[in-house]
């Protein structure tokens, strides 16, 4: 489509629109002066901001970005850690022969937020609706990617003795008090069927770095992600309150605004999108915790969240659509411990 300044016309094959009014000689079907204001541009920029601005845990994993790429699977190698050999006098050194592994991710889940927004509230209604339709998008993809990140930390397996092997449905995780010195496994039938979740403490928590830290996981960029109802614990444990503990300071000091800091090297993230765990009596009175590395989680872009409007004569009203297309997948299962507290 052809455009022209405000007020200038043309004839013959070529369509023009006048800038200023949105007016010209094209289909009803096609574009009218009702929505005018829904600016496809506007909408995109707007969505990507709310969906940056509500996710957890994309920002703390490895984001690949599959962007205009053909294909619905990624392969990721997996190599393998080796020894080194002892170089003997006038010997020729030892190759290291190893089948190196790899991982096929899936790149399969299509989201769409989609609105029918008729003439007459494109009219009469302030403008502010589509700021909160824009907000609104931004925010239901994000919760999508942000669950489906923590649905994958339910196979985390740190604490396991075959690290390596991937767990389901939160198998492999521990509870947050650890007996005895040592991390205690999730059980969903403890308890007369009620589960034995517990709630994080000082010990559980160094429990669980010494677990990654068997596993060789890199001590950089380590995270510890917990529902509300475990900041509320933390903040009433005088060590993680110390401001020698957190190092903060002044306006930044936990025991002023309430925000978490740094537990031993790990930052602590509060979401409310932790799950819920049910035990063996189906009560769902647990929620889950995840502590992990950077490098244990992968989130796959193949479409970021984008926008598109329709003008439907049909119904009188603009179609807006916002969508989005990923994956998920967990790089490496050692990489991260599930915690399943009380909630």
């Amino acid at each position: 489509m052809a455009i022209t300044p405000a007020g200038s016309w043309a004839t013959g094959d070529a369509v023009y629109v006048d800038l200023a009014t949105g007016n010209g000689p094209v289909s009803a079907a096609s574009r009218t002066n009702s929505n005018s204001a829904f600016i496809r541009e506007l909408w995109s920029d707007e969505i990507v901001a709310a969906y940056k601005a509500n996710l957890v845990m994309p920002q703390l994993v490895v984001v690949m970005n599959h962007q205009r790429k053909k294909g619905d699977t990624v392969h990721v190698p997996r190599p393998q850690r080796s020894a080194v050999n002892e170089k003997l006098e006038e010997a020729q050194v030892t190759l290291i022969q190893t089948q190196e592994l790899q991982t096929p991710y899936r790149i399969d889940q299509h989201w769409e937020y989609s609105r029918l927004i008729e003439d007459v509230v494109t009219i009469q209604a302030d403008d502010s609706i589509r700021r909160f339709y824009t907000d609104d998008a931004g925010y239901a993809l994000a919760v999508k990617v942000d669950s489906d990140l923590h649905a994958e930390g339910a196979k985390f397996a740190a604490p396991d003795a075959a690290p390596t092997v991937e767990g389901t449905g939160y198998s492999k995780a521990v509870v947050g008090t650890p007996a005895g010195g040592s991390l205690v496994t999730w059980d969903p039938t403890a308890n007369t069927n009620q589960g034995n979740a517990s709630v994080l403490t000082d010990e559980g928590i160094r429990l669980m770095i010494q677990a990654l830290d068997d596993n060789d996981v890199p001590s950089r960029s380590r995270y510890l992600v917990i529902p509300p109802v475990e900041k509320k614990n933390l903040l009433g444990i005088q060590r993680f309150t110390e401001q020698s503990f957190v190092g903060e300071i002044g306006n930044g000091n936990s025991i002023r605004n309430g925000r978490v800091g740094d537990v031993y090297g790990v930052e602590v993230f509060v979401s409310t999108n932790c799950p819920v765990v049910q035990d063996s009596g189906s009560n769902g009175n647990e929620r889950a915790a995840l502590m992990f590395q950077e490098e244990a989680l992968l989130l796959i872009e193949q479409m970021a969240p984008r926008t598109q409007t329709q003008y439907k004569q049909e119904y009188l009203a603009d179609l807006f659509t916002a969508d989005i297309l990923f994956g998920t997948g967990v790089l490496r299962p050692e990489g991260g411990v599930a915690i399943v507290v009380p909630a």
